[in-house]
């Protein structure tokens, strides 16, 4: 944190800002134009009446996108007396470290809940601080949509932790059903994920209920708690439609409908109960899959559909020549978990810890769910409650689930790891302070005695704390001490130079990821840009980066055109890209989905055919006629080369 926080501390104002990177910098583009505005109340009818993110429209960025944090900021900027002693930028870092702080708190929080003992929740701070590489982005994607709701999310995780406390107070219970919902709600306004992450609790929930494992009252209310709290969201995005049609909506109503038709679902023997388990199962997919469909049908919303392409072929459902799909496939972010993702967790002991744990915790919870699915019709819901909480305690048994599906999330693509990182820190932590986890072992080898659980529960926290002390801290008191500058010459060249050389309506085109510093660094009009829920942007981010394809000067030309452009931006890191392999390079993808074979050595499928023009990006170089008299070379540095287009059709 405090790298990132140096890293801006003595630059210019564009050189600040181009270290916001990619989508980044759009986000922190509405906290800076908020800021500009004469008056909040313009501020926000610019956000709700923006002409300058998407040419030739007028588009509700606070329907299309989740910047609510950067308006809240903006307002306390303005009415708080810091104006003379805090620049913008540092109001704006500040919070979201502070925002961080919370994270690592609610960690400790949750911990020290299930565990019992404060120790536990030490241990899960100092992993997932020595862990940072593997556990947040925070340190070089500030304003990035994860690090505004990750740690509203531990705080509810924490929340519902205590909420499955047995005999809570009723006023205590209400309180921590308020603080779910306040927590939920503030996750799902900052993230455009959330419904997707929220979808995995659902199931975790739902599994959990059905394995009779947690309180029905209390899994119901959480179910509800999330409904109202997306539905909220989507009334203050401005009934935003790929909310309406998310498949956590669809789920919730789904399970709650089950419900009321499924009686007594809880009683009989085991083969009973497992089919009727079955058939609830079956319900609730079905009528999920209807309301969803029913919904997307009414809305007629294709916002989402990218994802579920992407999904579609991750899995091995079916190759795609799509190109947002495998604009998405070809990331890695997006690609399995590396290996070496292990290798570092487990040199902190943090991996060991936590598969020990795992371990010991499965079969606690598989001999859980095989006493509660074979109880007779005789023996009450609120007994079995019972004898589960001395198992395997509720929020154990929540925290187990939760940590197993966002385990196989993070397994499945990799940018969600941090997701299952943190929570490693704390499923780790607690086990090794739990009662439950050393008495299991010690009765196992027959060599239990109050007195050595006592031991051992605080011996082993503790020696791992030396260790992890001894063996870290040095290194992370040096990077403490390192000043760390961001360089990019090139890229402050070019927005220096579209900053003093085009209009301030000029229209630009480019990469998605350097428009989003174009908007930031100079004001100007964007094409495209980086926020890619929306099916119209998706087509027309396509469209311009035909620029990478191979194409007519003429046809790029009417495209560009279309949308209004003034001048594009092409950059040599994407026309001689080299960090793909084949297949995967962005102009291999332009040209899969436009039918053309690829360059280079290796195959191409069958009916992929030569064009019969050569690229774009390569040609307009040569200042040919037939380029030149479309596109005039304005500005050129090692990096970009920027093309004015001609007035006349």
């Amino acid at each position: 944190m405090i790298q990132s926080c140096s890293r801006v501390h003595s630059c210019k104002e564009v050189e600040r800002e181009i270290s916001f990177r990619t989508e980044c910098g759009l986000y922190y583009s509405y906290y800076k134009e908020m800021l500009q505005a004469t008056s909040i109340q313009q501020g926000l009818h610019g956000l709700i009446y923006d002409n300058k993110t998407e040419s030739l429209r007028t588009i509700n960025v606070l329907e299309r996108m989740n910047v609510y944090q950067e308006v809240f900021l903006s307002i306390l900027y303005r009415i708080l007396p810091i104006q003379k002693y805090l620049e913008p930028v540092y109001f704006y870092i500040y919070t979201l470290f502070g925002l961080q702080a919370l994270y690592v708190i609610a960690l400790y929080v949750t911990s020290w809940l299930l565990s019992g003992t404060w120790l536990s929740g030490l241990l899960a701070a100092f992993w997932y601080i020595t862990n940072r590489i593997d556990t947040t982005r925070v340190e070089f994607t500030i304003p990035l949509r994860e690090n505004w709701a990750l740690p509203f999310f531990a705080v509810q995780i924490a929340a519902i932790t205590y909420l499955f406390r047995s005999h809570l107070r009723p006023l205590h219970e209400k309180l921590t059903l308020l603080a779910v919902f306040i927590s939920t709600f503030l996750f799902s306004l900052t993230w455009q994920f959330n419904q997707f992450m929220m979808l995995m609790q659902a199931l975790v929930l739902f599994i959990l209920d059905c394995l009779d494992m947690l309180p029905t009252a209390k899994v119901t209310w959480l179910y509800i708690i999330q409904l109202t709290g997306i539905l909220l969201v989507c009334v203050l995005q401005f009934f935003n439609s790929m909310i309406l049609g998310s498949l956590l909506i669809s789920f919730n109503v789904s399970v709650l409908l089950a419900r009321t038709v499924q009686k007594n679902m809880k009683m009989g023997c085991l083969l009973n109960r497992l089919g009727k388990l079955f058939f609830h199962v079956l319900m609730v997919l079905c009528l999920t899959l209807l309301v969803n469909n029913f919904i997307k049908k009414i809305l007629n919303l294709e916002s989402d559909e990218h994802i579920f392409k992407f999904l579609k072929a991750k899995f091995g459902f079916g190759a795609t020549r799509d190109f947002d799909a495998n604009l998405y496939l070809c990331e890695e972010a997006f690609g399995l978990l590396p290996f070496n993702t292990f290798a570092r967790l487990s040199d902190t002991l943090l991996f060991y810890a936590y598969l020990f744990v795992l371990l010991l915790m499965a079969i606690a919870a598989a001999v859980v769910a095989y006493q509660n699915l074979s109880g007779s019709a005789n023996v009450q819901s609120t007994d079995k409650m019972e004898i589960c909480t001395i198992v395997l305690k509720p929020g154990a048994a929540y925290n187990l689930m939760h940590t197993v599906l966002f385990g196989c999330l993070a397994l499945s693509t990799m940018r969600m790891k941090y997701l299952w990182t943190s929570h490693m820190c704390v499923f780790a932590s607690f086990g090794l302070c739990s009662t439950e986890v050393w008495g299991f072992v010690l009765k196992s080898v027959r060599l239990y005695t109050p007195q050595r659980l006592c031991v051992i529960r605080y011996l082993v926290p503790i020696i791992t704390l030396l260790y992890l002390s001894y063996k870290f801290c040095p290194g992370m008191m040096d990077e403490l001490s390192e000043l760390r500058e961001f360089y990019d010459p090139d890229t402050v060249e070019l927005m220096n130079w579209i900053k003093s050389n085009t209009p301030k309506k000029a229209v630009i085109a480019g990469s998605m990821q350097l428009l989003a510093g174009v908007k930031l660094c100079t004001g100007r009009i964007l094409t495209n840009h980086p926020h890619y829920e929306d099916k119209s942007l998706r087509e027309r981010t396509k469209q311009v980066y035909q620029v990478y394809a191979k194409r007519s000067p003429e046809d790029v030309y009417s495209i560009l055109r279309s949308f209004g452009t003034n001048y594009v931006i092409l950059e040599d890191s994407i026309c001689y890209e080299r960090r793909h392999s084949r297949g995967c390079r962005l102009r291999d993808l332009l040209d899969i989905a436009n039918g053309h074979v690829m360059d280079g050595l290796g195959e191409n499928e069958p009916d992929l055919k030569a064009s019969l023009y050569p690229r774009f990006c390569e040609e307009i170089k040569k200042n040919l006629s037939s380029y030149s008299m479309y596109f005039t070379r304005v500005f050129q540095n090692k990096t970009f080369h920027v093309y004015k287009l001609a007035k006349h059709k």
